[in-house]
């Protein structure tokens, strides 16, 4: 059996109670450690195997969860944040289906959300956006063009832009190209809930020169929105004395 488990974005108390119950049950652990903490490794039980996935390659995890599966043990697939965001997880089980194994998936706490947690901000403001965009901008993985940073900006929806802080310039000038505007609120989110996390907010107009002057260039993540200001949003529907729900006349 082989449990792909999201650790979340850094902190180890992050991780979801299932997955935590399965790092503990864990015969084999094969962590993302360039992304994930090795921290996680405490709850391993004694005796269990551990495997780096960051200096190996596909075939050699595959490798791994065969002597695993050959001899009964269980293995548990830790990836940073949640599994299903570029985490590399199908060809992973793409594999496991043509060999029979077993395989389930845990999700995980994703960067985008942890980072808002730390701001105490939502994305969806009612007003001003309502809509949240994951992406990244393309980089040695090709972007459809349909998907490019420029076409997805003139939504001007909430966008948490993943895999690019190193691109910051290019970003920038692909986001005015979209339409948001010079001072449009952004923040740069660097390895959020670790113990050297930093938030930094910017504007759009002023991204390239802040990632230059903090010397950010991985392990981060992009904001962009005006749902970054929290202000001129309208009341929620959700609990306004006027609004009928199914619960509340």
């Amino acid at each position: 059996m082989v449990h792909f488990v999201g650790a979340g974005p850094g902190a180890v108390d992050l991780i979801t109670v299932r997955g935590l119950k399965f790092l503990k049950e864990a015969d084999v652990l094969i962590y993302a450690g360039s992304l994930v903490s090795a921290e996680f490794s405490r709850y391993l039980k004694e005796g269990a195997a551990v495997y780096n996935s960051a200096e190996m390659t596909l075939e050699e995890v595959e490798a791994v969860i065969l002597e695993a599966e050959k001899n009964n043990r269980t293995t548990v697939r830790l990836h940073t944040g949640d599994p299903s965001l570029y985490g590399a997880i199908a060809e992973q089980i793409l594999f496991l289906k043509e060999k029979g194994i077993e395989y389930d998936v845990t999700p995980g706490v994703t960067a985008a959300f942890a980072a808002a947690a730390e701001m105490g901000m939502e994305y969806t403001l009612p007003g001003v956006s309502q809509t949240l965009i994951l992406t990244r901008t393309a980089g040695r993985t090709p972007m459809p063009s349909e998907e490019s940073i420029e076409a997805l900006s003139r939504t001007h929806s909430s966008m948490a832009i993943y895999l690019s802080v190193n691109r910051c310039s290019e970003l920038k000038q692909a986001l005015l190209k979209g339409g948001y505007k010079e001072d449009t609120p952004a923040a740069i989110a660097y390895r959020v809930s670790w113990p050297d996390q930093e938030i930094i907010r910017t504007t759009v107009g002023e991204l390239d020169r802040c990632q230059e002057n903090q010397g950010i260039v991985k392990t981060a993540l992009v904001i962009v929105g005006d749902a970054l200001s929290q202000s001129d949003f309208d009341r929620s529907c959700l609990y306004d004395p006027d609004f009928t729900t199914e619960y509340r006349k």
